[in-house]
């Protein structure tokens, strides 16, 4: 099974997470945040995992550190539900229409963390949330989970369907990358460890 339940409690956020490699799109989620839950929700259901969250952060503050700390989390379950990464496809794409907007993710797992995410969405909120907010999550994404994410805004003028983007390119590229190449007897490495 390739799973992993991932706890963190400071003195900004407390968060509980359980995510299943090889779920249905099913879990609960609960960050207090509306419209980031509402992302969550689109990446369990087009990345195909089980992902149950459940976040109390200091939103008096603001979201930062609950994203943030979220994106932290998801990451570490994601590392740690790979594994040894044996047998995995590895690298995926994805491009995915949203109304006007187009966006497209390449992602590799292969141990090397690192994000590029070219975006200029010409509103800076959704609600009351920050869409910069979204480079924050992905850059905690990449590097505990120890992946090489690359997110591109083509083109979009409504931030809400630019973020929906980016979450099931996201998503997507992920549900390839992390699926299982019965030809793949190792690791997909020249290197033989990821």
């Amino acid at each position: 099974m390739r799973t992993a339940k991932i706890s963190r409690d400071t003195k900004e956020t407390k968060i509980s997470l359980e995510l299943n490699l090889d779920g249905s799109g099913e879990g609960e989620i609960s960050t207090g945040i509306g419209f980031f839950d509402h992302m969550l929700e689109l990446f369990k259901k087009h990345a195909l995992v089980d992902l149950t969250v459940k976040a109390a952060g200091d939103l008096k503050v603001d979201y930062h550190h609950t994203v943030e700390d979220v994106g932290l989390v998801l990451g570490k379950a994601l590392n740690e539900a790979l594994g040894d990464r044996k047998g995995i496809v590895r690298y995926g794409f994805a491009s995915i229409p949203m109304d006007e907007a187009l966006c497209e993710t390449s992602l590799d797992l292969g141990g090397r963390p690192f994000l590029v995410m070219q975006c200029a969405m010409k509103h800076m909120f959704v609600k009351d949330f920050e869409v910069k907010l979204v480079e924050e999550f992905f850059r905690a994404v990449s590097v505990e989970s120890r992946s090489n994410i690359h997110l591109r805004q083509i083109y979009g003028d409504e931030a809400h369907h630019v973020c929906e983007g980016l979450f099931k390119s996201f998503a997507r590229a992920l549900r390839q990358a992390k699926a299982v190449d019965p030809n793949e007897k190792g690791v997909p490495s020249s290197k033989g460890v990821i």
